[in-house]
């Protein structure tokens, strides 16, 4: 498994944090936001789930990863 902590820009309140979540567990990943900080904590399997992948799921909700 790996880890990565990605800065995420427009996220402002709960339901930004429930796409993001929804969107990387979507992409086969586990996410924790941290509102606050505008960054996500993902866990993911790089044999099932490329980064790439994890990244491009939360800019299709309209986020920019930074």
């Amino acid at each position: 498994m790996s880890n990565v902590v990605l800065k995420v820009e427009g996220m402002s309140c709960g339901h930004c944090v429930s796409a993001v979540e929804k969107a990387v567990s979507g992409a086969g990943a586990a996410a924790k936001v941290d509102l606050p900080a505008k960054t996500v904590a993902v866990e993911y399997d790089e044999n099932k789930v490329s980064l790439d992948a994890i990244k491009s799921a939360i800019e299709d909700q309209g986020y920019d990863v930074v």
